[in-house]
């Protein structure tokens, strides 16, 4: 039972956590400054690879993330606050926007491109280093348990990666509609207020972090 409610409580964290940093919405409203050049069914073909992309990268730091760590020789509680920092990071540059997404001369670039899938579409804008801080953090949390419990929580992650992914798809799809229902006020808002979720979030893995630090006595040994 306990393994089947991680299991649920992995994909729930993981698809508020993500979302709101991957914002497939501004992605959406990048697509349409960067495809004009496409036709509809390489546009198509550009949105499906992009997110099986960023499905890849996502899950590769999300497995690799005890590697990463000890390669590194990075704590748990280490990962845990720098994680929230760049969370929180992010969440501040989402809530009081003060740059594009991306440079005029990157856009320039991105224009000349026939194929936009993985840059800049799956990176760095959905598996941005805010998602993939996010995925090691997640990763670091679930690496203390053991047996079926690991097991279901990084499946958990993983569906939960794959269903972000899906939308960020339906999102991207339908971007034309979103940008004329939304309107750049209605964008704006709505960043703004992922933007905010963030920072909570990025406060509460840091937080997580500092406690864990405190509690580890062989830490200040």
């Amino acid at each position: 039972m306990n393994d089947i409610t991680g299991f649920f409580s992995s994909v729930l964290v993981t698809l508020i956590t993500l979302l709101p940093i991957i914002n497939p919405v501004s992605t959406a409203i990048l697509l349409l400054g960067i495809s004009e050049h496409l036709t509809k069914k390489d546009l198509n073909r550009q949105i499906i690879m992009a997110c099986i992309y960023m499905i890849g990268i996502l899950v590769v730091f999300l497995l690799a993330g005890h590697f990463i760590m000890i390669f590194f020789g990075i704590s748990i509680p280490g990962i845990r606050i720098a994680g929230g920092m760049v969370i929180g990071f992010l969440g501040f540059r989402m809530l009081f926007p003060s740059e594009a997404m991306i440079t005029p001369t990157e856009k320039k670039e991105a224009i000349k491109k026939s194929n936009i899938s993985f840059s800049p579409l799956a990176m760095p804008s959905m598996a941005g280093p805010g998602a993939i801080a996010t995925v090691i953090t997640i990763s670091s949390s679930i690496d203390g348990r053991h047996g079926y419990a690991k097991v279901f929580a990084f499946t958990g992650v993983i569906i939960a990666i794959v269903i972000t992914a899906v939308i960020s798809w339906l999102v991207l799809r339908s971007a034309g509609f979103v940008s004329r229902i939304l309107g750049v006020n209605g964008v704006d808002s709505l960043s703004r207020i992922m933007g905010f979720l963030l920072i909570c979030i990025g406060i509460q893995f840091a937080i997580i972090g500092v406690q864990d630090l405190i509690s580890d006595s062989g830490y200040w040994q």
